[in-house]
């Protein structure tokens, strides 16, 4: 089979969906592999690397989608990448349906292009591509507020995130308690502050103080004790994900207008719309603006900014799936995998998310799937 790997054309995105050990995994089960020149190169893989694991590097983004049967790309695909698609072609992204464009996937549709979205993929009652990108952010999240919290930060607090002797540490909130906010509160941990972490599901409550810590306070979230953690906040962690759906303001703006001046929020929610009404996405370059006093950061694609990690992270996830794609073909690959086919969106002609299609009122037909052999 003929897979193509595109340069990421979102706006300071650099990672890439594939690394070269992933290509060669590939190229060695008798594959053929496009890659677009420069695709890894945010990455710092070169060229020169994907040639010595076998890939055949391009020079246009349109022959990379053109001469491929299957695409594995991370951003969500433009107006101009479908026109360069043929039809029935397997694109495999975090497509992000719930928050994008009707007509992409309208467009998608029209094409009969069978696009797999990353973050739907399950295995058991998890995320395993999505999960590799959440444990980054979480970690992430911790960094960027410890930045954004001292005096070198304009409008920071001044604040050291452990504390000192005699000195109270920072106050941590983190809304969600899944993967994200696991890692969140793992990394924040190890600093020193004081951790408190809401969710509406005492499991996984549960879940984070048997792994990490019974130091870190646990609480049942709804409006009032959403409220009430939102106000004492130094640093507000939002970690909130409903698969495939966008996600709910939980932090209303009167929420927000009483934090503290100088608090932090950063809104990992934001790219599936974000759960402080306040929120709105930024970008690496641009990462924050402040809003009642208070510094949010907002940035969709947050583990661009460690791309060399996240690419090998998102590779060694996602190789499985696309190898038995490419080795059995996309019939074969989904029988019997309920869980890697509720990745599936569009397939021949067909929305087959039933929340997509009653997001964008489409017509939705649950996927039907044959065995090939």
């Amino acid at each position: 089979m003929r897979i193509g790997i595109p340069k990421e054309t979102h706006h300071e995105e650099k990672r890439v969906a594939i690394v070269p050990s992933g290509v060669n995994t590939l190229v060695k089960q008798g594959h053929v592999v496009f890659v677009e020149t420069e695709a890894g190169s945010g990455s710092h893989f070169p060229d020169e690397e994907y040639r010595k694991a076998g890939a055949v590097v391009v020079y246009s983004k349109e022959e990379v989608y053109q001469r491929s049967e299957v695409i594995a790309q991370i951003s969500p695909m433009t107006e101009k990448e479908i026109s360069f698609v043929d039809e029935k072609q397997i694109v495999l992204a975090f497509h992000k349906f719930a928050v994008g464009d009707k007509h992409i996937v309208e467009s998608m549709i029209e094409k009969k292009i069978t696009a797999i979205s990353y973050e739907l993929i399950e295995k058991n009652d998890e995320a395993p591509i999505l999960h590799s990108m959440s444990e980054i952010a979480g970690q992430l999240a911790i960094q960027i507020g410890e930045r954004y919290l001292s005096s070198d930060s304009k409008n920071g607090r001044g604040i050291l995130m452990g504390g000192i002797t005699g000195v109270a540490p920072a106050a941590v909130v983190i809304i969600g308690a899944g993967v994200v906010g696991m890692n969140a509160a793992r990394a924040v941990l190890g600093r020193g502050a004081q951790v408190i972490v809401l969710d509406k599901d005492i499991r996984r409550l549960r879940r984070i103080e048997n792994i990490l810590s019974k130091n870190i306070t646990t609480v049942i979230a709804n409006d009032y004790t959403i409220a009430r953690g939102v106000k004492f906040a130094d640093l507000l962690i939002c970690a909130v994900q409903v698969k495939g759906e966008k996600v709910p303001h939980l932090v209303s703006t009167e929420m927000v207008k009483t934090m503290k001046e100088g608090a932090v929020i950063i809104d990992l929610s934001i790219d599936h719309g974000g759960c402080v009404e306040t929120s709105r996405p930024t970008t690496i370059s641009d990462p924050v603006y402040v809003e009642h006093g208070v510094i949010h950061f907002c940035v969709p694609n947050i583990p661009a900014m460690v791309a060399r990690t996240a690419s090998f992270g998102l590779s060694n996830a996602a190789i499985d799936y696309i190898v038995e794609i490419s080795n059995n073909g996309l019939s074969n690959a989904v029988l019997g995998d309920t869980d890697f086919a509720k990745g599936i969106c569009t397939y021949n002609g067909y929305c087959t998310n039933q929340i997509i299609a009653e997001t964008f009122n489409l017509e939705y037909r649950r996927l039907h799937i044959f065995s090939t052999n």
